[in-house]
């Protein structure tokens, strides 16, 4: 197969720096080169595409159209080579490698304080993870598995089901002594906090709970779940967040449960797999050893 279109990397970071900078006289000073071989490594890859890719304005340069659409391309092309000579080094002296894409709490709250566990009985074993919130396509982005909340559906890749959603209401104990409460319905106009992605969470509870809440939708919100909990052990409101995201919060009493009403959400937590690694020995292991920790 030929590879005469291939980049040639130092030219796509000569492209990249001289588009950061708008200069290519600061480029070759980053790049410890001569004004003339960026210039020189620009042309080249202009008469390679076939486009401008600069245009000159005064004494600097600027991106031309055909420029600003390469230049999110070649950033992506660069940070995958980095990463995968990163994680090349990183596994050159270990057994195995194992690359996981986790929901961001997930991973930091309940994923990471286990691994050791994990990694005491697969020794050896390098594991990197990465956050992802939602899917990807795995042909782009080189994971062994990945931690999923939603549907069964992921193209090209296989859904295992790990375990269900437990939704609790919390509040710091602060909060609660100014606040306390004997029904749900006492939560209407209290401040209520909200995870940006799942906006319908509060109206559901309380739909479970005693009925339709005007003041369901009101209060303030935060894209990832370790927000809403900070969030509310700082006092700021009532929160709804699954009771395995705050085991050490309610261990050492940052938080309570205000109220032992316990809803299941409609989706559920999988292991995704894709297709082509799914007879991967340390994939097959770290899925035994989840399973255990969950059930």
């Amino acid at each position: 197969m030929s590879r005469r279109l291939v980049p040639d990397v130092t030219t796509l970071q000569a492209f990249e720096c001289a588009a950061r900078h708008g200069s290519f006289t600061q480029a070759a000073a980053e790049l410890n080169l001569t004004q003339s071989a960026v210039s020189r490594q620009i042309k080249d890859l202009e008469s390679q595409i076939g486009v401008l890719l600069f245009e000159r304005v005064r004494q600097r340069v600027i991106l031309s159209d055909a420029g600003q659409k390469f230049l999110p391309e070649v950033r992506r092309l660069l940070t995958q080579s980095e990463e995968l000579m990163v994680r090349a080094m990183a596994s050159a002296r270990s057994e195995s490698t194992l690359s996981i894409a986790s929901l961001p709490t997930f991973g930091s709250r309940w994923l990471t304080p286990r691994l050791p566990d994990f990694l005491k009985e697969h020794p050896g074993t390098v594991i990197n993870i990465a956050s992802r919130s939602q899917p990807f396509d795995f042909e782009e982005q080189n994971f062994d598995l990945a931690i999923h909340y939603g549907q069964p559906v992921w193209a090209h890749a296989t859904c295992s089901y790990l375990c269900s959603e437990i939704i609790v209401p919390v509040a710091s104990p602060a909060l609660l002594a100014l606040n306390p409460m004997q029904e749900p319905g006492e939560l209407e106009h209290k401040p209520l906090l909200h995870l940006a992605t799942r906006p319908k969470m509060w109206a559901q509870w309380f739909e479970s709970n005693g009925g339709e809440m005007k003041s369901a939708y009101r209060g303030n919100r935060f894209d990832q779940f370790s927000m809403v909990i900070e969030a509310a052990v700082a006092g700021l409101g009532f929160a709804l967040v699954p009771r395995y995201l705050i085991e050490q919060e309610l261990v050492a009493d940052r938080l309570r449960v205000v109220f032992d009403r316990p809803m299941q959400t409609e989706n559920n937590y999988y292991l995704v797999v894709p297709e082509g690694k799914l007879e991967n020995p340390v994939s097959q292991a770290f899925r035994a050893w989840i399973v255990k920790q969950v059930g």
